[in-house]
């Protein structure tokens, strides 16, 4: 395999290619949204049945982390890829042709796992490898390929479902997803020079540094990362129903959520930018902490233009926070490690969005208000941010950033 410079011209070519496997890759988070109505109708289904497949995807992207991360770790990034495009456009083809919500499902299964999965925490671990000078921004970078996917596929599908129906459109995204990957993934095929820059070694840090063990800190990162997932979930699952409540519409509602995702890709870009200077751990307390603040604000938000203010609030606040982890990772743990332990926490953070979608949504129907679980998401904030703090006070990183800005 052909060997090439850290922080070189090909670095950020490899980067643009990830950014674009990333973005076609994480489609399946959004078409299963997309498709919903049409899966309830064609399967002849509830809400809430219909809603299953978006669960599965969710699992796989979770579970099947836990696997393509160990195997990216052990082989590299490069051949995991190619058989997860070519599983992942099988997969859309077995969705299209499910003839029961079982099958549905477990497609939808293969389809985060071998889209979502390996097109998060693997390609994050492996871009963190190519940059020193500019590591956040380039990382922040490869993780605004989960929300250009929200921003260009629901478009996309939106249109073909209208003409040709939800399983030929499935059909097309499965050959069109692996056509357009295949490509890019053969840019990545090389390994940077350990005699340039950084050696494999990697790390800026240890866990012992905070008098840690390994698995002590990536218990308190997971534990970190389900807390602010939690809160972050509340407006982004429950924006749209939150303004039919209202009376201002699904479709002002749909809006807003656009409007948050385009302003959470200005948050990740601005976020990689401030973590090169300031280090993972404090960027990401500083990005938690203003999301604890944005949420407070939803609470006194009353009018449809404070809605819409908040909700770009928010997404200005909370992009910027689960890349965060990927860089806390490549300052704490060995490069052969960093794949696998940040597939871990990418995991937990995936369970809180996932939890906290469902408890905002029982806390509403126990109190028939998003009120107490816009507080509860903020009380789940502060777990996190507390977490942080501590480590910082732990690296002594804190009292340094203290002191050269006093």
């Amino acid at each position: 395999m052909k060997v090439a410079p850290i922080d070189s011209p090909y670095a950020w070519l490899r980067l643009l290619a990830s950014l674009g496997i990333a973005t076609v890759g994480s489609a399946g988070m959004y078409a299963v949204v997309v498709v919903l109505p049409a899966f309830q109708t064609d399967f002849n289904i509830g809400r809430a049945g219909a809603s299953i497949p978006y669960t599965m995807v969710m699992a796989g992207f979770g579970f099947g982390g836990l696997i393509v991360t160990r195997i990216v770790d052990k082989y590299g990034i490069v051949r995991p890829l190619l058989t997860c495009s070519i599983a992942l456009g099988l997969s859309y083809i077995q969705a299209g042709l499910s003839t029961s919500l079982l099958l549905l499902s477990l497609a939808h299964i293969q389809i985060g796992a071998f889209g979502c999965a390996i097109v998060f925490a693997p390609l994050l671990a492996d871009i963190s490898k190519w940059f020193t000078k500019r590591r956040g921004l380039a990382i922040a970078i490869c993780a605004c390929g989960n929300y250009l996917a929200g921003t260009l596929w629901p478009t996309i599908m939106q249109s073909m479902l209208a003409d040709i129906g939800w399983r030929e459109t499935y059909f097309f995204i499965g050959i069109l997803s692996t056509g357009l990957m295949f490509p890019l993934i053969f840019c990545l095929n090389r390994k940077p020079n350990e005699s340039v820059g950084i050696t494999s070694g990697g790390s800026e840090g240890s866990p012992h540094d905070l008098g840690l063990t390994p698995n002590k800190l990536t218990a308190l990162l997971c534990v970190a990362g389900v807390s602010c997932c939690v809160a972050m979930a509340m407006p982004q699952v429950h924006l749209v129903a939150l303004c039919g409540d209202r009376g201002y519409g699904s479709a002002v509602g749909a809006q807003m959520l656009s409007l948050m995702l385009a302003c959470g890709l200005v948050s990740r870009l601005g976020f990689g930018w401030l973590s090169d200077r300031l280090g993972g751990l404090m960027t990401l307390l500083i990005g938690s902490s203003l999301q604890c603040l944005a949420l407070v604000c939803f609470l006194g938000a009353n009018s449809l233009v404070s809605v819409y203010a908040v909700s770009m609030m928010f997404g200005l606040f909370q992009g910027g926070i689960v890349p965060s982890y990927a860089l806390v990772v490549r300052e704490f743990f060995p490069e052969a490690q960093a794949a696998s332990r940040l597939g871990i926490i990418i995991l937990a953070t995936v369970f809180g969005m996932a939890f906290g979608g469902w408890i905002s949504g029982a806390i509403y129907d126990y109190t028939s208000s998003y009120q107490i679980a816009f507080a509860h998401g903020a009380g789940w904030n502060l777990v996190n941010v507390a977490i942080i703090l501590m480590l910082l006070v732990r690296s002594g990183r804190l009292k340094s950033f203290i002191c050269s800005t006093a």
